[in-house]
């Protein structure tokens, strides 16, 4: 009985911290009220200063908020947790060290007994069948792309179509269609910031107040806004 909540980002537009996700998390917990954070994605920041900014952001909720890297055995962490999220910052840098403590199977493992799994940017992009659509700087070699596969198909967070005056590189939906000419039958979900998917066992939806993006077989489809995309599972 998976119960996912994958958020785009962590902010939406000029909001504070979590500030958006605030109704969506107390729903998603359901009266939880102690979190296990994973600030693996944080790169240029310290674990530390990154479980205090999780912790300040959750307050208002009633949340203690405890870093799984002050824990001696993170693996127990994970099996004592009574709900569990993962933030962002860089994917690659996050999967590599998800991979080296050894706590991809026991996510999976617990998620699958229906531990809550909030997620956002990265912390959503490695729920996914792999980080191959994340937007990242691949700064560190992870020894698979393979990611945690909480659903069934890639995401990418974050999705915008801006294409600035002047600017010549790639666009992301560029960049998604060449992952759809290689993976033509491999669905791609671009969720807008201030959006989330929401599963909870075998029920998948889009939550949040803007449409998102599907992508498969070269084509590039709107998804409405609470639309149900149980079908993807």
């Amino acid at each position: 009985m998976k119960n996912l909540l994958l958020l785009s980002s962590s902010r939406e537009n000029q909001s504070g911290y979590l500030e958006h996700a605030l109704e969506m998390i107390t729903e998603h917990l359901g009266g939880i009220a102690e979190l296990l954070f994973v600030p693996y994605a944080g790169v240029s920041i310290s674990y530390d200063t990154y479980t205090d900014m999780v912790q300040t952001a959750l307050s208002p909720l009633g949340i203690k908020v405890t870093g799984i890297h002050t824990c001696s055995n993170p693996k127990q962490a994970i099996n004592n947790a009574k709900a569990i999220a993962v933030g962002g910052g860089n994917t690659f840098h996050l999967l590599h060290q998800l991979q080296e403590n050894g706590l991809i199977e026991i996510i999976q493992e617990n998620v699958e007994q229906g531990m809550p799994y909030i997620g956002w940017s990265a912390g959503s992009n490695v729920a996914g069948l792999s980080i191959r659509t994340t937007n990242d700087m691949p700064i560190i070699e992870p020894k698979t792309f393979k990611a945690l596969s909480l659903v069934e198909f890639q995401l990418n967070p974050h999705y915008t179509d801006y294409n600035p005056p002047g600017h010549n590189g790639e666009t992301r939906e560029q960049r998604l269609n060449e992952f759809m000419v290689i993976n033509p039958e491999m669905p791609i979900v671009a969720i807008v910031e201030g959006t989330a998917l929401k599963r909870t066992g075998d029920k998948l939806q889009l939550i949040g107040p803007s449409q998102g993006y599907l992508f498969k077989n070269g084509n590039k489809s709107d998804l409405l806004e609470n639309a149900d995309l149980s079908y993807l599972l």
